[in-house]
């Protein structure tokens, strides 16, 4: 079984920056996209970002300019880097990839734990 497995957030004073990562716990065939998402307290989980295995970039509006997805395809691991952190920026943020684990299979999707970011001065 793939996990996703997390690292980074944490507390920060706003215009602040904090960056995550995400690794895919074992070697794969292939990691089709993968992405950012977050929920708030009583709010729905929604999409931050993502990156394609062609490397193309899909931003929610409300971060764009202040945060950048990349992906390390040898590494199987997806980076976030958040600047110009705002309060409500604060979620839960969790990591998400469509991953093939072999040629054979169809591609399933997969969530990380989640890992807080509180922006709070």
């Amino acid at each position: 079984q793939v996990q996703l497995v997390e690292s980074g957030g944490g507390l920060v004073q706003p215009g602040g920056s904090l960056g995550l990562s995400c690794a895919a716990s074992r070697s794969i065939f292939s990691i089709l996209v993968m992405g950012w998402y977050r929920q708030a307290p009583g709010k729905e989980r929604e999409l931050v970002a993502n990156i394609t295995i062609n490397d193309n970039t899909n931003y929610a509006e409300s971060v764009k300019g202040r945060f950048t997805i990349s992906r390390d395809n040898a590494k199987n691991t997806v980076y976030l880097q958040m600047n110009s952190l705002k309060p409500e920026d604060t979620a839960v943020y969790y990591c998400n990839a469509v991953i093939q684990t072999t040629r054979w299979r169809a591609p399933s999707n997969y969530w990380g734990q989640g890992t807080q970011v509180t922006v709070s001065s």
